[in-house]
């Protein structure tokens, strides 16, 4: 099961989120996709969410951007890199995007995931001292709907060009591209507006999984949504890093 704390969302839980019940209003927009493959619970408390969860029967509990939450022991802990953006000017919140010098956080950490190439130095800057993963993200099947095509992008997540790049990468003409701040919630005049701009340059509007569910109901009509996915380039080093979660179980 998933544990997050619901950033954005008003409940303070801990809440079992139910997707056909619960606003992204009330859990944030994060849960709401995580609640789509398996059970999640948001909880301002993590002990609290952590234990609800176990008392619901869960096995494993991934917590979401809980690497620096000490309330809770973790059994693995694994620190996620943009390849590209890397850990930027490597300064502190103000200074720069770290929230804590980066070899303290490799001392807690049993990896270091890297999604997509390295453009960034990171395997320069940890050295050898942890297990490296590399995974990348693969377009979900509505890209085959979308190569060759024009499209409007918007979205509202912490990287927005991102998103962009990808589609391009994809095989789309991206004809103009609208950029909001991360967990945006988007209002019916701003949807009609952007559709508006987009029939004129005669593209398909098109988002993220991430930004569909802040769109207003009435407002989704013919806007396509991408999904994506992150896939292993070694799915045997993954097994071996969580090992420890099942000691007694074969090895395959």
């Amino acid at each position: 099961q998933y544990l997050t704390r619901g950033y954005g969302g008003s409940l303070s839980g801990p809440t079992r989120v139910d997707t056909k019940s619960h606003t992204y209003q009330q859990t944030g927009d994060e849960a709401l996709l995580l609640a789509r493959t398996a059970p999640t619970w948001v909880a301002r408390n993590r002990r609290e969410g952590a234990r609800a969860a176990t008392l619901d029967g869960a096995g494993i509990i991934i917590m979401d951007d809980g690497f620096q939450n000490p309330s809770i022991h973790k059994s693995v802990s694994v620190l996620v890199v943009d390849g590209a953006f890397g850990f930027g000017n490597s300064h502190l919140i103000p200074a720069g995007p770290l929230r804590e010098p980066l070899t303290a956080a490799l001392e807690r950490a049993d990896a270091v995931a890297i999604v997509g190439k390295d453009q960034a130095g990171i395997l320069a800057a940890i050295g050898n001292t942890k297990p490296v993963l590399h995974a990348q993200i693969e377009p979900g099947p509505e890209a085959d709907q979308l190569r060759g095509t024009r499209v409007m992008a918007f979205a509202g997540i912490g990287l927005p060009q991102k998103f962009f790049a990808f589609l391009r990468q994809m095989g789309c003409e991206v004809v103009e591209t609208r950029a909001f701040a991360d967990h945006h919630a988007y209002t019916a005049g701003e949807i009609a507006a952007l559709q508006k701009q987009a029939k004129a340059a005669g593209a398909r509007l098109v988002t993220t999984e991430k930004d569909a569910v802040r769109l207003p109901a009435d407002a989704r009509a013919g806007i396509a949504i991408l999904s994506i996915t992150v896939t292993w380039q070694d799915e045997f080093a993954v097994d071996d890093m969580l090992d420890k979660l099942f000691p007694d179980e074969p090895k395959r």
